[in-house]
């Protein structure tokens, strides 16, 4: 009952609030498509248009205030490259044989493409920026939680294991994604309850990815915990922080965990056969890309094309860059790269202590969106996964900043620091 009150209250209360305040259908909207509604409490919530009707308010409401802003900033390239990627994909759509299977594609990614992009014209404050994550730290950690005590009241099979449309890598997967994005906010956050809940939903997620038996999950968690640990202060409490939960996920992860993990690293002659056809497979995609560099076998079309190279009809890639490179050519291969890659690439700077920056929760951001894009980049590479909307919003996030730091939208105007000055208001003068 609780999670039919939740959505009929987030949708239609969010309808109404979204025609004057499009930014917080916007929210509702993100956490819908992370949270599932309908696969989460199928039992209560009947089948509906939940994210339809709040997309349609959200983007009227858009409309209506003007279409945002398109003032891109130094986010200019990975748009760039995401608008090239759809048009892209539209173009593999109208000339692929296998047509049914490319449109279907193309219409979920457009779901998530059209209001990430509107929502990108709506973030016009660091603030904006923090809402973002903790509306993706939270829905995600709700749903860690609900497999959480699942896996300890009945089990789970993570050989028939699926949600909203994912097998255990998709879930696994976009649990890893969210683990950075929490790490981060768990060290920058203002309230210590909020560092306590951005923590244990980043351990719960690590709980997700091993009960999952993803071995590419496993190895996303490992990098992206390099990561962070590149990237982290080099203080005491932040090392500790890190240290504390490596040896909570050690603990958590049993005899079986560990011995699918490390037969990712097996020698080919010990390799699984499971391990072995990965390897295989992105060698025959890749093999497709070079015979069609420019426009590949045609979108969504690699499953008939695998039989030529000795595999049954409807196989994935299992490597989500290679199938994307063997069905939409080189240009597509490159303009996602571009995406992922352009954004991390500049943020990196913010990423620095010896970068200077107005607020550290600009560095913080930065770090968790790098970490958390590293995840996904490796853990895409065992498992195709071209449909899941959480890296999108980490790069929403990672765009979003770019644009607030390089248009100053995260500095107050000397009018409001003047303001701050005069005697007998609260608050101590901020700096630019």
């Amino acid at each position: 009952m609780k999670g039919l009150i939740f959505v009929y209250g987030m949708t239609y209360g969010g309808t109404l609030v979204s025609l004057f305040n499009p930014f917080v259908g916007f929210l509702i909207y993100v956490a819908f498509a992370n949270l599932k509604p309908e696969a989460l409490w199928f039992w209560s919530v009947p089948p509906g248009n939940y994210s339809r009707t709040i997309a349609a308010a959200f983007l009227l409401g858009w409309l209506l205030h003007g279409g945002g802003s398109w003032k891109l900033g130094k986010a200019a390239l990975p748009i760039y490259a995401l608008l090239f990627y759809w048009a892209w994909m539209f173009l593999g759509a109208l000339i692929s044989p296998a047509s049914d299977r490319a449109w279907f594609t193309l219409e979920i990614l457009s779901k998530v493409f059209l209001p990430l992009l509107a929502g990108f014209t709506l973030i016009n404050s660091l603030e904006r920026l923090k809402q973002l994550a903790w509306v993706l730290v939270a829905s995600q950690g709700y749903l860690a939680l609900e497999f959480n005590q699942t896996y300890y009241t009945s089990w789970i099979n993570p050989n028939t294991w699926q949600f909203g449309g994912f097998d255990n890598n998709g879930i696994a997967i976009t649990a890893v994604t969210a683990i950075g994005l929490s790490f981060f906010l768990g060290l920058h956050a203002d309230r210590l309850w909020q560092r306590g809940l951005a923590f244990l939903v980043a351990l719960l997620n690590a709980h997700v990815v091993l009960f999952s038996m993803s071995r590419g999950g496993m190895l996303a968690m490992v990098v992206a915990g390099a990561v962070a640990f590149v990237l982290i202060p080099k203080r005491p409490v932040h090392f500790l922080a890190l240290v504390a939960g490596v040896l909570l996920v050690l603990r958590l992860a049993g005899p079986e965990v560990r011995e699918e993990f490390f037969t990712s690293f097996a020698d080919a002659e010990n390799r699984d056969a499971s391990a072995q056809s990965r390897f295989d497979l992105t060698r025959d995609a890749l093999d497709v890309m070079l015979k069609h560099p420019l426009l590949g076998c045609g979108m969504e079309n690699w499953v008939n094309v695998a039989p030529e190279y000795g595999w049954p009809r409807g196989k994935r890639v299992h490597n989500t860059w290679a199938e994307i490179g063997a069905t939409l050519g080189v240009p597509g291969f490159v303009a996602i790269l571009m995406f992922y890659g352009s954004c991390c690439l500049r943020l990196f700077p913010l990423a620095r202590e010896r970068t200077p920056v107005d607020d550290p929760w600009i560095r913080g951001l930065a770090r968790a969106v790098i970490a958390s894009t590293a995840g996904f980049v490796v853990s895409a590479s065992a498992v195709t996964l071209d449909r899941l909307e959480m890296p999108y919003y980490i790069m929403l996030i990672g765009m979003g900043l770019l644009r607030v730091h390089s248009l100053g939208l995260d500095r107050k105007p000397v009018g409001a620091i003047r303001e701050a000055r005069k005697p007998g208001l609260i608050g101590a003068p901020a700096t630019i």
